[in-house]
């Protein structure tokens, strides 16, 4: 087996309390620029940046701080009106995101949450939010994508805006602090096959889990809302295979996994306490960096990836 030294990518995902620590602090600073209550907004990102965009706009939907939607970045309706698009790019150099702000530009509000300020997203969005305290070596998305959340998540309970039942921020940041001490379970790390599950704003987190496991270690993964997964995911699960679920169990989930064979992950089950689900991301963070190593893969090199995409859109 090849051996690593810790990998850029492991280091940011250890870094992710101190950068959500300076989000949550910088979150009153950027207020200006972020949504306003009543706005009727669009969240847009490519990749991990739609994931954590998904997100957001269920927890601020659900907050009661306005009606928010969340697109891939090219597949963002044009004809729908909206008061404000928020647009999540970590490199500020996407092409799909900058297509489409300097395509609305003058006619809708634009916001960029982005890690580099020498970017052109700097002047195609007419407000930026600079996390460059987040940015990141890796082609993998780490800590950028959770802190920009936290940011946003900050400014929802600054405006006292989040759904029932969502632990304080302060308390998902000691979280962090536990999700990257404790133990991986031998069950988890020597699956064959992962089926990520979340229902509102967790959903976004069980699509981003997913694509890091296949990003840093090309595994089998799969992610569907929780409620969504006895209509048919489940006839992949048995023995060697885990259904990881984030946040809290719908009644009999727990029961049918374990009728089938599969093992399944809750912070109830795996983990000490019970974590903010943004936290159990962690989790499933370090264990694509385990699962990689394990495989012969290098997690800083990810196979056919690239930090940024940038396109050739010169007509043929």
């Amino acid at each position: 087996m090849t051996t690593f030294e810790t990998s850029r990518t492991s280091l940011e995902i250890a870094s992710q309390p101190e950068t959500w620590r300076q989000a949550a602090q910088s979150a009153g600073a950027a207020a200006g620029a972020l949504p306003r209550n009543g706005e009727r907004v669009a969240v847009v990102g490519c990749g991990t940046s739609w994931f954590m965009a998904h997100a957001y706009a269920q927890l601020r939907e659900q907050g009661g701080h306005g009606e928010t939607d969340a697109f891939a970045a090219s597949e963002f309706p044009t004809g729908r009106s909206y008061d404000r698009i928020v647009a999540i790019t970590r490199s500020g150099t996407t092409t799909e995101v900058l297509d489409l702000l300097n395509r609305v530009k003058g006619t809708v509000a634009t916001t960029a949450l982005t890690a580099d300020p020498a970017t052109p997203v700097m002047t195609a969005a007419d407000h930026a939010v600079v996390l460059d305290y987040a940015d990141e070596k890796s082609v993998v998305q780490t800590r950028f994508a959770t802190t920009a959340l936290v940011l946003l998540r900050a400014h929802l309970e600054a405006e006292n805006a989040l759904p029932p039942g969502l632990r304080p921020l302060a308390d998902a940041i000691e979280d962090a602090e536990s999700a990257l001490a404790v133990p991986l379970r031998p069950e988890v790390r020597a699956a064959e096959q992962f089926t990520f599950l979340g229902t509102g704003w967790t959903y976004g987190l069980a699509l981003e889990a997913g694509l890091k496991m296949r990003e840093a270690a090309g595994a089998w993964t799969e992610a569907y809302p929780a409620m969504e997964y006895r209509h048919g995911p489940i006839s992949i699960t048995g023995p060697d295979r885990v259904a990881w679920l984030f946040g809290p169990a719908p009644q009999g989930l727990a029961d049918d996994i374990a009728r089938v064979g599969g093992h399944f992950h809750s912070v109830s089950t795996d983990a000490p306490g019970d974590l903010d689900p943004l936290a159990d991301l962690i989790l499933a963070q370090r264990l694509a960096v385990d699962l990689a190593e394990a495989r012969g893969y290098d997690p800083d090199r990810p196979r056919n990836l690239t930090r940024s995409v940038i396109l050739d859109t010169t007509p043929a």
